[in-house]
């Protein structure tokens, strides 16, 4: 028995490089597209929205000389090369997807609507939303706290490379603890970067638990959906 029917999956670009300093590797995609398959078949409804960092990042952008606004829709665009390759490894094993974009883009994907998203789920297929929220000045986190509160997620799955949320990085810090449970107002007032904080609020106004999660061992996407405690849980 699944513990959510609907969710909102925030993906990494970064973590789409895997050990690669570019792009996106065809180890960890392909992964990713399997686990959200079998996740998909336990009838599970699954929105999806990328970042685009491992081809272009706005910010960055802005260092190199690049406009803000300019460097924003290059990174939106990044999303979309990133979600039309998850497309095209999801049916590659077998399952549906279908990819929804926040400004025109046909015929790459449909342009985004709550409605089309619902009716797609009902259809089976996974709902890959590209393109950020369309407006610069706005992350992938935002745009999928967005999303996720639009299509009344029932939670905000944040794939990324550790196993949750610590009390320092992991990586840095080895003597950093793991939460299994966190309120918002906790995480905001340790400073925890979860996510950035427009994305933050707009959950916890929203009552849309983020549930952070390492999406690079493969199985716990769909251990997390039938109810294992698996990463951290950030709730009011």
């Amino acid at each position: 028995m699944s513990k959510y029917k609907r969710v909102l999956l925030k993906l990494s670009g970064e973590a789409l490089m895997g050990n690669d300093s570019y792009g996106i590797n065809p180890e960890v995609i392909n992964s990713y597209a399997k686990q959200i398959k079998e996740t998909s078949e336990l009838g599970v409804e699954i929105g999806i929205v990328i970042g685009g960092g491992n081809i272009f990042r706005g910010m960055s952008g802005v260092s190199k000389g690049f406009d803000r606004v300019k460097g924003d829709q290059m990174g939106m665009l990044a999303t979309v090369i990133n979600s039309i390759a998850l497309q095209s490894a999801i049916e590659g094993q077998g399952g549906k997807a279908k990819v929804f974009t926040a400004t025109k883009m046909e015929p790459v994907g449909e342009l985004y609507a709550k409605a089309k998203v619902l009716e797609s789920f009902k259809q089976g297929f996974v709902a890959i939303i590209a393109g950020g929220t369309g407006n610069p000045f706005f992350t992938t986190d935002t745009a999928s706290a967005l999303r996720g509160v639009e299509i009344e997620a029932e939670a905000l799955l944040k794939g990324t490379r550790v196993d949750g949320v610590y009390t320092a990085d992991p990586e840095k810090d080895k003597s950093a603890v793991r939460y299994d449970t966190i309120t918002f107002t906790e995480a905001y007032e340790k400073r925890l970067k979860i996510m950035d904080l427009t994305a933050f609020t707009m959950c916890s106004e929203n009552n849309l638990p983020i549930v952070v999660f390492d999406m690079n061992t493969a199985g716990n996407l769909k251990k997390l959906i039938l109810g294992e405690k698996i990463g951290t849980l950030v709730k009011n």
